[in-house]
């Protein structure tokens, strides 16, 4: 086995060097099982992470790899290092690795309104990751992700014009601490009559309401980031923001209202899509079954339509429910689901660095 490991070494030789850096997290371990199943296309895999978490073992592509706390030297002879931690992580951290060398592959919120930091979507805009003046681009937001590769592919053939959308969030959307809180939760409501009076819910679940305002079992809460102006909060921004930059399409009219939901994994999202000219369900259905990363699953006479229980654990973005606007021949209504930890974060990130490593000398 140890020679097998040695040969695999030496195949790898000459590739570029990867760095992932929060490689214990929740989309960190997600990583790792990624790059186990992708393509390979790397050299050397650096696994790195808080001090505290230096010194671990984990496995990425068959091989057991020690974590190395995040210091500058870590970074010497990197080629790509993607960032999944904290917004105050990355602001420090990614660009002292890009000082380094190393093209940054960031899944923070940090750089990704940088007019100087690409917002890219492989399956949309993959052109936008060679106009990278800060050595940094950027994954967006899980939710953005969710519903933009299936709206990139239509906005190719029909140009959009107006978008609006409501989203019904995973609680893994708020990490570790999230699931925690829903599966504490249900354990509270279980086996009970709880949810048939104002406030039983509340009253049960107490003071553990984790990251969310409200209970998220038995409930949906209608809020998911912080307040922003004008109600507005920094959640339905970020994907207004986001889903303009990632398009082209500064101008475009966007309204999100985020909710959260008692889902583990998978986010979904209403979509009502105005273009800019007439448009059929049928042509609609052909861009979405022949689009990358999309997966049309459209027959509900037969129950057929994604949901996150069936979603969860793959790579595309689902899409179902696709009909013409009842008042509106330019509009398009669509139901759509993806996996918030893959697609929505790991996966998305992996596709940004193979795109860079291909274009590597």
């Amino acid at each position: 086995m140890a020679d097998l490991r040695q040969d695999a070494r030496t195949v790898r030789s000459g590739r570029p060097t990867l760095a992932v850096v929060g490689a214990t997290g929740a989309v960190g371990t997600v990583m790792l099982r990624i790059l186990s199943q992708r393509a390979d296309v790397w050299g050397e895999i650096r696994l790195i992470a808080s001090p505290r978490s230096a010194g671990r073992k984990l496995t990425v592509r068959g091989e057991e790899t020690e974590v190395l706390p995040l210091t500058e030297e870590t970074f010497d002879g990197v080629d790509v290092a993607m960032f999944d931690v904290p917004d105050e992580v990355a602001e420090r951290w990614a660009p002292l690795a890009a000082a380094k060398g190393a093209v940054v592959v960031d899944n923070s919120g940090v750089f990704r309104m940088d007019p100087d930091v690409p917002l890219v979507v492989p399956e949309v805009n993959p052109h936008a990751v060679r106009m990278r003046p800060r050595g940094i681009i950027a994954n967006p937001s899980c939710t953005t992700l969710s519903m933009i590769v299936a709206l990139g592919a239509l906005h190719a053939e029909f140009g959009l014009r107006e978008l609006v959308a409501s989203s019904y969030q995973a609680v893994s959307g708020a990490g570790r601490d999230g699931v925690q809180t829903l599966r504490r939760q249900l354990s509270l409501v279980a086996g009970t009559e709880l949810g048939t009076n104002p406030g039983d819910v509340r009253r049960a679940v107490g003071d553990h309401t984790g990251p969310f305002p409200e209970p998220v079992a038995l409930n949906v809460v209608p809020w998911t980031g912080t307040a922003c102006e004008d109600g507005w909060s920094s959640e339905e921004l970020k994907v207004r923001d986001e889903s303009r930059k990632i398009l082209g399409l500064p101008g475009l009219p966007v309204a999100v209202t985020c909710v959260r939901v008692p889902v583990i994994t998978t986010h979904s999202l209403t979509v009502h899509a105005r273009f800019e000219g007439e448009v059929t369900v049928d042509k609609a259905r052909e861009i979405l079954a022949t689009a990358p990363g999309v997966v049309l699953f459209d027959n509900p006479a037969a129950g057929e339509f994604p949901t996150p229980a069936d979603v969860v654990g793959t790579d595309p973005t689902w899409v179902g429910r696709v009909r013409r606007a009842l008042d509106d021949p330019t509009a398009l209504e669509l139901f759509v689901c993806g996996d918030n930890l893959r697609k929505g974060s790991a996966l998305n990130t992996a596709q940004i660095a193979e795109l860079v490593a291909a274009e590597l000398p």
